[in-house]
């Protein structure tokens, strides 16, 4: 038996060894993925949610200086706001990720999988934009505050000089940057990566559907 022969036989014993999946087998792996993904995501969510609680609250416990702070600062009426605006964000994102696990848990149809993963994406963009936009905010009013509530702070402003100002100005302008950078790595690398595993599936459904 020459060569050619036995790679032959060699093929045939391992073609079986081989596993192919048909379309079925693709939308049945993609729907269990997503679905766990999105379930992950409403998991984060919900940690979120206690940690942003435990970080307004636990300073009440800890500190007297920090619950005196606290105590001036909920009497603005933008505290408060924010807090409120806040809160009720993350709730609202808790639910549509919930409704989106429900979408994407219950649909046995490759179409409407695509549009609930596509409705997930677009539900984490605009919550990661949010809190940017209000760490963005948070900082120019914390400043305020403190310069309103702080006396000693006021006068030591009014007694810079302009080149003081404009270095006060540059210091504040990179702690900013710093902190919503932060805040982007943050999101980028556990909402990141789920949203990276979701766009697969994505594109793997949008090839059953050529």
């Amino acid at each position: 038996m020459d060569e050619l022969e036995l790679l032959k036989k060699d093929w045939k014993q391992n073609e079986n060894q081989f596993q192919t999946f048909s379309d079925s087998d693709i939308y049945t792996m993609s729907h269990k993925k997503s679905s766990s993904i999105v379930k992950t995501l409403f998991y984060i969510s919900l940690a979120e949610l206690v940690f942003w609680i435990l970080i307004n609250f636990l300073p009440f416990v800890l500190s007297d200086r920090m619950k005196a702070q606290l105590e001036e600062m909920s009497h603005s009426w933008i505290y408060m706001g924010l807090n409120i605006l806040s809160y009720g964000v993350i709730i609202l994102f808790i639910y549509l990720l919930y409704t989106a696990h429900k979408a994407i848990s219950v649909t046995d149809n490759a179409k409407k999988l695509m549009e609930s993963i596509l409705k997930t994406r677009k539900i984490i963009k605009y919550y990661v934009l949010y809190n940017l936009c209000i760490a963005l905010l948070s900082i120019p009013f914390s400043l305020y505050f403190s310069i309103n509530e702080h006396p000693e702070i006021s006068q030591q402003l009014n007694a810079a000089t302009s080149k003081e100002l404009v270095l006060i100005g540059l210091i504040t302008v990179v702690v900013t940057a710093v902190f919503l950078g932060l805040i982007w790595l943050f999101y980028k690398l556990i909402y990141g990566i789920l949203i990276k595993r979701l766009n697969r599936n994505y594109n793997e459904l949008k090839k059953l559907e050529v």
